[in-house]
């Protein structure tokens, strides 16, 4: 059985907890509950701060865990990316009041700076020497508090600092998302490697949708032209002479498109379906 990581809260946990049970585990959060045990799977889950995970994996406390590239980046600590995952998107920023005349990040070493994330900012500006002041949360409050010159955080919309009188200087100091992570020297584990191999088939099944459609046998070349497939497309033929029916998997951002062409050149009963998992 292995034990796995989750985040307990945060934008982090209801995506987490979907893919999961998507992928056929059992795991859900009760009350206050820390753990939960999937026997079917041979898992244990263990539900924790997101920024306390990278710890627990990399010291072998847990085979692996599921949270922000950013958490492990500030941690430090040594893991094997498994996976990235389709979810938790977000960039960590500098800002500065409205009115300051600071317009680059160079300038950011010469201030006193507010953030969550020291050991991500420290490594940004190494190896010049910072004034950081380290804060939980609420970091867009710090100028107007006066205990901070200029804040680096993380921002989705940008909405918040927009609303703190912030300006947003820069390009972003660094990208996340969230990710499988293994503690070294486990990633081959029977039990991991099957969630690794579950996730990856969520993944492609949310980039991908199954093409079928009927076509004459005089366009059935640029019909598949159209939809080639992984490998080629499945074809077989109908009861009416001269008749096929095709099916492929096509890429989801061009699904659309592709029956626009389908059509056109005469194919028939053309069908767009999701696909709920796929291994490639």
């Amino acid at each position: 059985m292995i034990k796995v990581a989750l985040p307990n809260k945060g934008m982090l946990f209801e995506p987490t907890i979907e893919l999961l049970n998507s992928c056929g585990y059992r795991v859900s959060k009760v009350g206050s509950a820390l753990s939960f045990i999937d026997p079917e799977n041979e898992v244990e889950f263990y539900f924790l701060r997101p920024g306390d995970i990278p710890l627990y994996v990399a010291n072998g406390m847990l085979d692996c865990g599921i949270t922000g590239k950013d958490f492990v980046a500030e941690k430090g600590v040594e893991h094997v990316k498994l996976l990235d995952l389709n979810y938790g998107q977000s960039k960590l920023r500098a800002a500065v009041p409205n009115d300051s005349p600071v317009q680059s990040l160079d300038e950011f070493a010469d201030l006193t700076i507010a953030t969550s994330l020291p050991g991500i900012v420290r490594a940004f500006f190494a190896p010049r020497e910072l004034q950081i002041i380290e804060l939980e949360g609420a970091v867009e409050i710090a100028v107007q508090l006066g205990i901070a010159q200029a804040v680096v955080d993380v921002v989705d919309t940008g909405t918040t600092l927009k609303q703190a009188g912030l300006r947003v200087v820069g390009d972003p100091l660094f990208l996340s998302n969230a990710a499988l992570f293994a503690h070294h020297g486990r990633e081959a584990h029977h039990q991991l490697t099957v969630l690794k191999q579950r996730i990856q088939g969520k993944l492609v099944a949310v980039d991908y949708m199954m093409v079928e459609y009927d076509t004459p046998g005089d366009i059935l070349q640029r019909a598949c032209e159209i939809t080639p497939g992984l490998e080629s497309p499945t074809i077989t033929q109908l009861q009416r002479e001269g008749w096929y029916s095709v099916k492929a998997m096509v890429k989801r951002r061009d699904a659309h498109r592709i029956m626009d062409e389908l059509s056109a050149i005469g194919c028939r009963g053309i069908l767009l379906t999701s696909i709920e998992s796929a291994r490639i």
